[in-house]
């Protein structure tokens, strides 16, 4: 995280993969390594997202303290079986920022692989999923293929 990339080590399928931060990512990063190791020392294990006790953490107690947050902050309301998951999370930024390019005039196309590496996708395929299972994506599409085609003789 030092030089601004943060490295994924072992994620899914066995994979590591190299991610560029923005600088508030590495700033609130900071920040938190500043104050996990104030709180726990020598305590802390290797990972760098911690649980209380400097171990790391486990996929059902991040989704518990997810759902019991998104109780507290009013996204869904005590007893609600549905409503945002920490997965949409990721979702939300594939689809921002593959529409914020459509918008910009970007060539998709090109930029879609540092894309796919950046979620942690084995191959590009799984990343087109997002191009058509979002209303805004498929309406850019079109957009842009009007553009292309008014502009031929």
């Amino acid at each position: 995280m030092k030089q601004g990339v943060l490295t994924v080590r072992q994620s899914k399928f066995g994979k590591s993969r190299l991610v560029p931060l923005h600088p508030t990512a590495r700033a609130a990063l900071r920040s938190y390594s500043e104050r996990r190791d104030a709180c726990l020392g020598a305590r802390r294990g290797p990972h760098f997202f911690v649980g209380e006790r400097g171990g790391q953490l486990w996929q059902p107690s991040v989704h518990r303290v997810f759902m019991q947050l998104s109780r507290e902050i009013g996204l869904r309301r005590p007893g609600d079986r549905t409503g945002p998951r920490i997965h949409d999370f990721r979702h939300r930024f594939a689809i921002r920022t593959l529409v914020g390019w459509y918008r910009e005039g970007t060539d998709v196309e090109k930029k879609l692989p540092a894309l796919s590496t950046y979620l942690g996708h084995t191959c590009v395929q799984s990343t087109y999923w997002y191009l058509s299972a979002y209303p805004d994506l498929l309406q850019e599409a079109a957009r842009r293929l009007d553009r292309r085609w008014e502009a031929k003789p």
